[in-house]
């Protein structure tokens, strides 16, 4: 491939990698939480991974492939769990990390390059008393295109609901074209550009709204049941007195996968995890009591972040957890309705038992509580978990297939009439991580 050279003389040797462990390392992510994908997407290889530093080269690089022909697909720390930054096609991933400056820190919204890590951006708010609405449970690697483009919500979204709900402010982003155009996305057309697996364009700067930095306690609060968890942390997620940015329920047989936290583990009890205003720590603790819960470890505001955090065991940490312990271990990302929730988690365990166990995230959309959950299944066939994720739809709960890498097949209500509009026009040869969006026909039976 001749283009290999000439990608070197304009971009520089040192910002294009070809060989074999570089080319492996940077076209995965964590697509292999489902073992359908681990099999579809383990050989899939770029030709070769580029590191652009500036706009200037960014242009240039889409500039070149656009006139080649070559592939691209983007890549932000690679923590996504769909195959989003895989690429079907070969050719040049763009590895955006090099993009991690913070342009601007308002009073209300934060400006920065789409390659920085949250972790990084987090400890700079701190410092001017801010903090970011909402963030997944990689934070510390993952980087904020990556999530704007590939995910949906996660710590904060008890409060502040998913991405779509006002938490991203705008996006500027590089179409793929001979002469690459910078566009700025705000208000109702940012939508489609929100987990779009980075189809429509190259991400280059985000603006995020931000608040002002809580002192959040840590708890861990255990209780005999199940049904006795679900109903404390339904009542907590409602009492706006009490500012909380995480809420998560995991039954007992999960817990035991949780090494770090062995200490202060209760066997066979269901721990909820959970960030709280240390302001409300009185209210908390008495709350606590009534649902005759037990508080079985706090860490201090001052200590948070800092060594164990109980973020790293919610959210998909719980599967990878698992993982950890277990073979054949994988997940379902599910939506649950609060009002039927009790008579779905009976159903659900008097069928499957341990086979499938239940892990809940608490969020918040449009004023509405709504028990989210990513359920870790003990994986045998594909067939089986198909026929798991249709007794989920036949109680009523709402399955996003985490097992496939096509936009839009997931579940997610996204709007694909609208987002290939925008690939046509933002991307009229289809290089832009070319085999993700399926066919437009095919849509109409999703």
């Amino acid at each position: 491939m001749a283009w290999k050279q000439e990608i070197q003389q304009f971009l520089g040797k040192e910002k294009v990698l070809f060989d074999a462990a570089s080319r492996g390392k940077f076209s995965k992510d964590y697509y292999w939480y489902s073992p359908i994908l681990a099999q579809k997407l383990k050989d899939k290889l770029a030709d070769c991974i580029a590191f652009p530093e500036s706009e200037e080269e960014l242009v240039s690089l889409i500039s070149f492939a656009v006139k080649r022909k070559i592939p691209i697909t983007v890549r932000g720390a690679g923590t996504g769990n769909y195959g989003q930054a895989v690429p079907l096609q070969g050719g040049i991933v763009i590895d955006m990390t090099r993009f991690h400056q913070v342009l601007e820190i308002g009073e209300n919204a934060v400006t920065v390059q789409a390659g920085i890590r949250i972790g990084k951006l987090e400890r700079i708010l701190e410092r001017s008393g801010k903090e970011l609405r909402i963030m997944p449970s990689t934070y510390i690697q993952a980087t904020i295109g990556g999530f704007v483009a590939g995910g949906s919500g996660g710590i904060g979204s008890i409060t502040w609901g998913n991405l779509w709900d006002g938490n991203v402010h705008s996006a500027s982003v590089y179409t793929i074209e001979e002469k690459p155009r910078k566009i700025v996305v705000s208000g109702d057309k940012l939508e489609q550009y929100i987990h779009n697996y980075g189809t429509l364009g190259v991400m280059t700067e985000l603006q995020l709204p931000i608040e002002e930095k809580t002192d959040w306690m840590q708890a861990m609060v255990f209780h005999d049941h199940l049904d006795e968890a679900i109903n404390f942390a339904h009542q907590f997620s409602g009492i706006e007195t009490m500012k909380k940015r995480l809420l998560s329920v995991c039954e007992g047989a999960l817990t035991k996968h949780f090494a770090p936290l062995k200490q202060y583990i209760l066997p066979e009890k269901t721990l909820t995890m959970i960030e709280v205003d240390e302001k409300a720590k009185s209210e908390f603790v008495e709350l606590v009591s009534e649902h005759k819960g037990i508080l079985a470890h706090t860490i201090p505001a001052k200590q948070y972040r800092k060594g164990v955090r109980l973020s790293d065991f919610t959210w998909n940490h719980s599967t990878l957890w698992a993982c950890k312990n277990e073979d054949n271990i994988t997940y379902l990302q599910v939506e649950f309705d609060i009002q039927h929730l009790y008579h779905q988690v009976h159903l659900l365990k008097k069928e499957f038992g341990e086979e499938v166990l239940l892990h809940f995230e608490f969020i918040k959309r449009n004023g509405t509580i709504i028990p989210t959950a990513l359920p870790v299944v003990r994986f045998t066939s594909e067939k089986r978990l198909y026929e798991i994720i249709q007794f989920f739809l036949n109680i009523g709960a709402k399955v996003h297939d985490p097992h496939t890498y096509l936009l839009g097949f997931g579940g997610w209500s996204l709007r694909m009439d609208e987002i290939i509009k925008i690939k046509q026009k933002n991307d009229p040869f289809h290089l832009l991580n070319p085999g993700k969006i399926a066919d437009v026909t095919s849509y109409a039976q999703v």
